[in-house]
């Protein structure tokens, strides 16, 4: 056993592979049988991510969740900056501008009003939660624009564990509101169509919740919606530790 134990401390990033395959698995098994595909699987998987951390700290007494369990020590470099960053940025690579243009103004407005309302609420919401420190409110407001976004600009701007993993929180509740939200509003606001798919998904910006709600609403809309979010996510992670950032720091001082 204790060879055993020590070969999975070895190779602990492989392990963490392992086991983030196996919680893809649960979680899209769980998407199809029990949500019909409703809700994403990618969304179930962070929840169960978020029980399973919370269940690592609370055992361990640690802060880092089940990376301080010793043997899936590998979670905290494949969950760190590094791979996280890499995978942002390859997302960001695979938009195609040309398509982008299919949409017009009104896809490219969408894209920044996304990101700047979104940005704005979720600001103004950590502010009557009694934040008021500049990375505090820069980190949550971009988590409002999605779960992505707010480490990117958290880890940027040197805010504080706790609050990064509120961002996240935030990030995740808006995609899990997408989702369920996009089918019962679809014919209220005419997403019926490629155009506007793409408006949709550049206004909302969540990759994860676009792609579910509208595969819950027209299959064939999906890839549309899905490329303006992507690309919603590459200008938040821009912005957000940027101008955004340094407008608030303008605001609230700091």
């Amino acid at each position: 056993m204790d060879r055993f134990t020590g070969l999975l401390e070895n190779y602990g990033l492989l392990v963490a592979f392992v086991l983030i395959g196996t919680v893809m698995l649960v979680s899209h098994w769980l998407s199809a049988k029990l949500t019909r595909g409703r809700l994403q699987g990618s969304a179930i998987a962070i929840l169960l991510g978020l029980i399973l951390a919370y269940w690592g700290g609370k055992a361990t007494g640690g802060s880092h969740g089940l990376a301080d369990v010793t043997v899936l020590s590998g979670l905290g470099l494949m969950g760190g900056a590094m791979l996280r960053d890499f995978a942002i940025v390859s997302t960001a690579y695979g938009v195609d501008l040309r398509e982008i243009r299919r949409a017009g103004v009104a896809g490219a407005l969408s894209i920044i009003l996304g990101v700047l309302v979104s940005f704005a609420v979720g600001a103004v919401i950590a502010a009557l939660f009694g934040y008021t420190d500049a990375e505090s409110l820069a980190t949550i407001g971009a988590g409002a624009a999605t779960y992505i976004v707010g480490p990117v600009t958290g880890t940027a701007v040197g805010a504080g564990s706790e609050v990064i993993a509120l961002s996240v929180a935030a990030g995740l509740v808006k995609a899990v509101l997408v989702m369920i939200a996009t089918p019962m509003a679809a014919r209220l606001i005419g997403l019926d169509n490629p155009k506007s798919a793409m408006v949709y998904g550049g206004l909302m910006g969540t990759t994860s919740g676009v792609a579910g709600g509208l595969a819950a609403t027209d299959k064939r809309l999906v890839p549309y919606g899905a490329m303006t979010a992507t690309f919603y996510t590459g200008v938040g992670c821009l912005l957000g530790p940027s101008l955004l950032y340094v407008t608030l720091r303008a605001v609230v001082g700091g």
